[in-house]
């Protein structure tokens, strides 16, 4: 049956008509419905069910505050769940009814809309096409503002001339400072809007609220505003013969405008009037209870209310900050005398809807309130009310006067509890916009890459860099690659791309007082052209990265970090001397992409880098361990640190980023001879962990300080501060049954992960002792070793543990953390 009429609609093109399907069936609309407006049309009142209840519903309003009418788009982009008051109708458009819940799909089997986020700077923002915020628009543009107007439906009426104008595009947040969120629809496009303006003016209108009496949830029950919006602006009569129940003369007009567009308004119902036959031989209820400011946005930011009693709800309280203004009916201005009427007695309040959404009824209330609630905020939470969807918009501000009323108090008692951002659901498809699949986090590669990638490494991420992992030749697996790499650096030499390392660059009168409140060692001591290790603890006093400091110079270091925590150290940095020590003098500067590092390890690294060529005297007695010389490499000025990841003798050479490659490839053709063989991140595991080294992330889990690791020593024993101090001064630190680090002697190789036992009982429970942190067959001790953290492990040394495993148990010797070369003998070559 359709209930188009043959003339009028404003917002409709009746020579460009529109298919579309709708749980299964094939209907037409025109260019400018809504799904809502065409389904009207189309006869469909109903179709949609509560999510909870599963009652029928139909479609109640005509706007954003729709609580019934929700439907998932799958064509011609997928949305999983909307209004369908906010769909615009396109040609071949294919919706279903959704209860409330979305669902995920299949990414591979819908389309979806372009995502794109836009930044933009105006001296006037303006929330709200109606005539308000036109005319606030109008104004700011005649004093020479840049302006933008934004409003959520798919069209602005009467646009004005010298302003951007944004139809679609519903603001989400209002934050300090004139910062706005705003989120642009369209059929191809998604586009968050970060918009940040001189002056913001809320012109987001008011929503007419309906009452609570017995069904007033059933299809065919319809807000006044909105019937009259499907006459005037889609030419749709929402049905035939209505009843309209009103406390206020819009409910009048409303009336008006069905009557003259041919329905039969059989009864007007006022304040105290029987409605027990109201909905008897007719297919429509028209229901205005009054209208509530749409103060989403207002009240997001902290805005406050006052109650009007003239219009029986709450209006902003003009306490704004001086960018910010509330103005027309979203003021009050204009709204229609009301009188306060919010439930219809009866003796039984379970079918009087307060929130459709969830489904919830006076009765819901009332049982809250007599489990001895009173705050609207501690009902909204037992009830649910205002946490759907439509984020309280239609249930709101009457829910609290429902509560103000079986309290007995006045209805300015409590008001509607508050909205938080975003004001509309929106998918995280468009808060992510570009920042998705290949791009959702920057691929990051090191000025080596091309040669890594034309010899066949495999990658693996670390952080957001491509580190190789290893370099299979003639078809090796991984573990015979690995085991290659790691006999070369401890039998000849191995190269490593180090480029990934975090380097910062820490400059100012006060850097060595600021290194030294960051780690947990001394760094003021450190001789110019010297290397010192150290650990940065969080406030707990847990170990959160490690890395070496050169001083350069009295004024001047280079600190490196662990891969993957570069910006997270720098970050650290600059939140420490900006918040809690501005008056130091210091200045932070990440130079990771300006180096460079190649790193050449084992015992005949030093007759490579002869090989290469130097200017340095490479000597132990001239260049000892934990030292940097600055000199040339191969005619490339470099620098040049002694440092080891592996144990072995180790030169790690940086130089300007551009010339890393040129680096690698002459170091290569020199070691030739040498039977030099590049190795990955999975070799370099291995060899440390044959030293008992720990990677940080890895060996460690946030709970873990440095007495944990064996490592007491790198902490000052004087009374300087230092970040983490205090925590390692509480009793839980100094526990004599905290997890230690140890080494493990297995059987056979154990996954990392996994839980030690002291007996293995067969019985689960059984009590964990401590878990495996790092596990690797070992080339050079021709076994499966692992690094574990146990209770109590440094007094456990000679004893057997147990990991059991669906496959078996595997059982495990303690033993101390360093497996190879425990003097470091091997660390000068």
């Amino acid at each position: 049956m359709s209930r188009r009429l043959d003339a009028g609609g404003s917002w409709i093109d009746r020579s460009r008509p529109l298919t579309f399907r709708f749980d299964g069936e094939e209907y037409e609309g025109f260019e400018g419905d809504t799904l809502a407006s065409a389904l009207l049309a189309n006869g469909a009142v109903g179709g949609f069910t509560s999510p909870i209840l599963g009652r029928p519903r139909g479609v109640m309003t005509a706007g954003p505050e729709e609580p019934n009418a929700f439907v998932e788009v799958s064509e011609p982009w997928f949305d999983p769940i909307v209004a369908a008051t906010m769909v615009e109708l396109v040609d071949g458009l294919v919706a279903e009814p959704r209860a409330g819940v979305g669902r995920l799909p299949d990414p591979a089997t819908v389309s979806s809309v372009e995502a794109a986020h836009g930044h933009v700077h105006v001296e006037t923002l303006v929330v709200g096409g109606g005539p308000a915020g036109r005319k606030a628009a109008v104004a700011a543009a005649s004093r020479g503002d840049r302006v933008i107007l934004m409003d959520d439906r798919h069209r602005i009426d009467d646009p004005p001339d010298g302003v951007t104008v944004l139809p679609c595009t519903t603001a989400l947040g209002v934050y300090d400072d004139g910062y706005v969120v705003a989120h642009e629809r369209s059929t191809t496009l998604a586009r968050l809007w970060h918009a940040r303006a001189g002056r913001v003016i809320l012109a987001t209108g008011a929503h007419e609220r309906f009452i609570a009496f017995a069904g007033n949830d059933r299809p065919g029950v319809m807000l006044s505003s909105a019937a009259a919006t499907y006459v005037e602006r889609f030419g749709v009569l929402p049905g035939d013969r209505a009843v309209v129940f009103t406390t206020n003369d819009f409910g009048l007009r409303s009336a008006a405008v069905l009557r003259g567009a041919g329905a039969d308004i059989a009864r007007t119902l006022g304040v105290g009037e029987d409605m027990s036959d109201a909905l008897d031989d007719v297919d429509t209820l028209l229901v205005s209870g009054g209208w509530n400011p749409n103060l989403t946005l207002w009240r997001s930011i902290g805005g406050g209310l006052r109650y009007d009693e003239r219009l029986a709800t709450f209006r902003p309280n003009g306490d704004a900050p001086p960018w910010l203004e509330v103005v027309g009916s979203a003021d009050g201005e204009g709204l229609p005398r009301t009188e306060a009427y919010w439930l219809e007695p009866d003796g039984d309040y379970s079918g009087h809807f307060v929130d459709l959404q969830r489904d919830q009824t006076v009765a819901d209330i009332a049982e809250a309130l007599d489990a001895g609630l009173v705050s609207v905020e501690h009902v909204k939470r037992a009830t649910y009310i205002g946490t759907a969807i439509d984020q309280g918009r239609t249930s709101g501000v009457l829910a609290a006067a429902i509560v103000n009323q079986l309290l007995g108090a006045d209805p300015d008692a409590q008001g509607p509890t508050s909205a938080r951002p975003p004001a509309a659901p929106l998918s995280y498809a468009v808060i992510a916009g570009p920042d998705r699949g290949d791009l959702l986090d920057p691929i990051r590669r090191t000025r080596i890459h091309a040669w890594h990638v034309k010899h066949g490494a495999i990658f693996e991420d670390v952080g957001q860099w491509k580190r190789p992992r290893y370099f299979p030749t003639d078809g090796e697996e991984m573990d015979a690659t690995v085991s290659r790499e790691c006999l070369a650096v401890r039998e000849g030499a191995g190269v490593l791309d180090a480029s990934t390392l975090g380097k910062i660059e820490v400059v100012g009168p006060d850097a060595a007082t600021f290194l030294d409140r960051m780690y947990t060692n001394r760094m003021s001591t450190l001789a110019v052209g010297s290397i010192r290790y150290g650990f940065m603890l969080g406030l707990d006093g847990m170990v959160v990265d490690d890395g070496v400091a050169m001083r350069l110079a009295e004024d001047r270091f280079l600190v490196t970090t662990t891969t993957g925590n570069a910006a997270m150290v720098l970050d650290r940095f600059e939140e420490w001397l900006q918040t809690e020590w501005p008056n130091l003098r210091v200045y932070c500067t990440s130079v990771t992409e300006q180096w460079s590092d190649v790193a050449i390890a084992g015992p005949g690294a030093r007759d490579v880098l002869d090989a290469v060529g130097t200017d340095v005297d490479l000597s132990p007695e001239a260049f000892p361990f934990m030292t940097f010389r600055d000199g040339t490499v191969a005619g490339i000025p470099a620098r040049i640190a002694r440092v080891s990841f592996t144990g072995e003798l180790s030169y790690e050479i940086l130089v300007d980023g551009r010339r890393g490659l040129e680096l690698w490839t002459t170091v290569l053709a020199a070691g030739a001879p040498f039977e030099v063989a590049p190795y990955g991140t999975e070799a370099m595991h291995v060899l440390r962990a044959e030293k008992g080294f720990v990677i940080v992330g890895q060996d460690t889990d946030g709970t873990v300080t440095p007495d944990d690791l064996g490592m007491g020593w790198i902490v000052r024993k004087d009374d300087s501060d230092f970040i983490g101090r205090r925590s390692l001064r509480r009793a839980d630190t100094g526990r004599d049954d905290r997890k230690q680090l140890v080494g493990l002697l297995p059987n056979e190789l154990l996954p990392e992960g996994a839980q030690l036992v002291e007996e293995d009982t067969g019985r689960i429970p059984m009590p964990m002792i401590g878990h495996v942190t790092s596990s690797y067959l070992s080339p050079t001790l021709g076994r499966p070793i692992a690094l574990a953290m146990v209770e109590r492990g440094r007094t456990r040394h000679g004893e057997t543990v147990y990991a059991p495993l669906p496959g078996g148990t595997i059982s495990a010797e303690i033993v101390p953390p360093v497996f190879y070369d425990p003097e470091g003998t091997r660390r000068d070559g």
